[in-house]
């Protein structure tokens, strides 16, 4: 599944020739291209927006579509992929995962044909940016408060509200913003870069995802013509779709950070000498390594099966959800038990667990808290909900409406 002492259950075999094939391009890609300069983007807080081309170049814009420029690959391949980009780092995968999952999907799957046309090849080749707006101040876990509101009058919508927490959101040429309209329903827009009363501004002092472009988007009385309407969205349910692809996504990116964590932890345990001996040998350090492998071999099968059930169709939103609570959960904690095992030196970026680290503090947030996916899947196991109040479109695909920031 990756280089190194991390595929311990030969899941390698698991995979096509033209999986295995994507996934070493991309490897390779980021070897070569980002990990190099991966501390300085995070310490300087910047995302390389130069890479962009190169990243279109590679195939990662529209990697699923068969259309419009993309790639036709399966959900797998698309998995392996998010897997090495956030080896390098999340703010990487995070890029690439919004534009797929978040801005191409919901215009390919409910905009219309003029929109598919006008807006997909100019994101696929990366001449255009897009952004996801779901998430607002008051409305994180529980999407379906939103405050934003689109009325139309007279062959277009007045849009007011803000969004927070948006990936891409300042250098964005396009945001998918979902808002209630006048009775009530929620639907997806086209918001575009320069409409009077569209703003965005970075979300600063972070100490998450810090090469990650996060803004905040407001819209003050932004008209949008009618035609910028996604004519497919009917409800939460459509925004939730959206976010079964960004899940499957972060389950798979997951593993990559875990992965770079344990194999850094492990390079340095075989080399750091303390009393005599390296400190791979002690008990101790050899058990930290020893319960990260296993929780990322028990990540690298849930992830294969659960693209294979995607790819057949067959995969349901709970099913995402765990994939999701779990890696996301189990890579922060395999990044502080690589931390420890680097000690005072963990703490710099001249080691990746410090970075993983923080970063995973938001994937372990984003998209679906732990505990609101735990009680996303015990109702799906019982039947019923512990949530205090359903959200709208209950049993809508995508399971909850909590969870989004992405």
């Amino acid at each position: 599944m990756s280089s190194g002492h991390t595929d311990f259950y030969s899941c390698e075999d698991l995979l096509s020739e033209e999986e295995k094939q994507i996934r070493d391009e991309v490897r390779n890609w980021v070897d070569r291209r980002y990990l190099p300069h991966a501390a300085d983007y995070f310490e300087q807080a910047s995302f390389p927006v130069e890479l962009i081309p190169e990243i279109a170049d590679v195939g990662l814009l529209g990697i699923k579509l068969n259309e419009y420029g993309g790639q036709a690959k399966n959900n797998v391949s698309f998995g392996l992929v998010c897997q090495e980009l956030e080896r390098g780092d999340s703010a990487l995968r995070s890029f690439v995962s919004v534009m797929n999952s978040l801005v191409i999907h919901p215009i390919y799957s409910f905009g219309s044909r003029e929109q598919k046309e006008r807006w997909l090849p100019e994101l696929i080749s990366g001449r255009k940016i897009g952004c996801f707006g779901l998430s607002e101040p008051q409305a994180g876990s529980d999407p379906g408060s939103m405050r934003s509101m689109a009325v139309k009058n007279q062959g277009h919508y007045v849009l007011n509200g803000r969004k927070m927490w948006i990936t891409n959101g300042s250098i964005a040429d396009v945001a998918v913003v979902w808002a209630k309209t006048e009775t009530g329903q929620i639907r997806g827009f086209l918001v575009e870069k320069g409409m009077p009363g569209f703003s965005a501004r970075p979300v600063e002092r972070k100490f998450s995802m810090r090469a990650s472009v996060t803004s905040v988007l407001n819209f003050d009385n932004v008209s949008i013509p009618e035609e910028n309407l996604l004519p497919g969205t009917a409800g939460l349910k459509s925004a939730l779709s959206c976010l079964n692809e960004g899940r499957f996504g972060i389950a798979w990116g997951s593993i990559g950070a875990a992965v770079a964590c344990y194999e850094a932890a492990l390079n340095y345990a075989k080399s750091r000498t303390q009393f005599r001996a390296p400190i791979a040998s002690f008990q101790l350090v050899q058990q930290k390594l020893a319960l990260m492998l296993t929780e990322i071999t028990k990540a690298q099968l849930m992830c294969i099966r659960l693209g294979r059930l995607k790819d057949e169709g067959r995969a349901n939103p709970a099913q995402i959800s765990m994939a999701k609570m779990n890696n996301a959960y189990e890579a922060l904690k395999i990044a502080r038990s690589a931390r420890e095992i680097l000690g005072a030196n963990g703490i710099t970026l001249g080691h990746p667990p410090i970075r993983h680290m923080l970063n995973l503090e938001t994937l372990n947030t984003y998209e679906g808290t732990r505990d609101i996916h735990i009680l996303s899947i015990g109702r799906h196991i019982t039947g019923m909900s512990a949530f205090s109040c359903e959200p709208e479109d209950k049993g809508a695909q995508g399971g909850t409406s909590r969870g989004a920031g992405q």
